[in-house]
């Protein structure tokens, strides 16, 4: 019963922050459409058809509109577009975003220039401004997307609480170098096939998968755990290797939507991959280093035996949850 109990409230613990990763970021995208005219599109999370966040952008005083705004909302964005003519084509110009430093939101803005060089940048309730680049360098590209990799996978709660019940099927090291280089090769190969369009899936039912995913893996930890063996207590990356190449299609889901630059795509698609290692590892690290410093305590190897198999039933519980909303997504879109 006490089992249950804390399972119940471990649950109700992820399900607060699976609603807080729910909230979106709003997008803002220029793209140039003739030698200084840009074409808007300004899309704001919003509630149902009726509500939206008070977020606005901020262009500066010398762009003249060329058209009016047309606003409408439609799955749950508040969605506008118009045009816009600027003599300098905007180089060198700040564009902000207004409100968003009172929300706990971002903004992901995409800059598209008519010679398809593309500059984004990640706006956040402390930097709710970013300038544009006359002539983004290779630098700012490789650096730009490498911090989207790592924000990408430590925001991502599903794909950590998969990393955490993946490591719960590791016993010593060498599997653990196996296992993570296992996730590591599935998921590069997949995310790169679906950024470059290779590979064109539907996301719903990918995102319902990697819930599935993450249940099958709390189920085997907790069968491993029961002293149950089988190819997965033996071979741990023969299970993470196909489920990584899930986990890779959602990857590119946000790389999409925040677009490859058209002259450096291998640079934007490595520098975001690269992103994502780092975060999986300083999330691993940080695992490590936490059951690392309970085991110095008293009693704390059994406090780790007991807290393993509590942890993996709050994971599938929560693996479950998602399932079934992501699933019941497929009849509202």
């Amino acid at each position: 019963m006490r089992l249950t109990c804390i399972c119940l409230i471990l649950a109700g613990l992820m399900c607060a922050s699976g609603n807080a990763h729910e909230l979106r970021p709003a997008y803002l995208e220029l793209r140039q459409s003739g030698s200084d005219q840009f074409d808007v599109l300004w899309k704001v999370p919003a509630l149902g058809n009726q509500l939206r966040l008070a977020l606005d952008v901020d262009l500066p005083e010398d762009v003249v509109p060329v058209s009016e705004p047309q606003s409408s909302f439609a799955n749950n964005s508040f969605i506008t577009r118009w045009q816009v003519r600027h003599p300098g084509a905007l180089a060198g110009k700040i564009i902000a975003i207004s409100g968003l430093e009172a929300t706990l939101t971002d903004a992901l803005a995409r800059v598209e220039l008519s010679d398809g060089r593309i500059q984004v940048a990640r706006l956040t309730p402390t930097q709710p401004s970013f300038r544009i680049e006359p002539r983004p360098t290779a630098l700012s590209v490789a650096s730009t997307y490498l911090g989207m990799g790592i924000e990408h996978i430590l925001t991502g709660y599903d794909h950590l609480l998969f990393l955490f019940a993946m490591l719960a099927l590791v016993r010593n090291f060498s599997r653990l170098i196996g296992v993570i280089t296992a996730f590591t090769v599935a998921h590069s190969i997949t995310l790169a096939l679906a950024s470059l369009q290779i590979v064109q899936l539907p996301r719903p039912p990918i995102e319902a998968l990697i819930a599935l995913s993450i249940m099958v893996v709390a189920t085997e930890a907790v069968k491993m755990w029961r002293g149950e063996t089988g190819i997965t207590a033996r071979y741990p990356w023969a299970v993470v290797f196909p489920f990584g190449l899930l986990h890779g299609l959602g990857f590119a889901g946000a790389l999409l939507d925040a677009g490859l630059p058209q002259r450096d795509v291998p640079l934007a698609l490595l520098a975001f991959n690269v992103g994502v290692e780092c975060g999986q590892l300083i999330f691993i690290a940080a695992l490590l280093s936490g059951a690392h410093l309970i085991q110095r305590i008293p009693r704390g190897q059994s406090l780790l035996v007991s807290m393993r198999p509590v942890a993996m039933y709050g994971i599938g519980a929560m693996a479950g949850f998602w399932l079934v909303e992501r699933s019941l997504s497929f009849f509202s879109t």
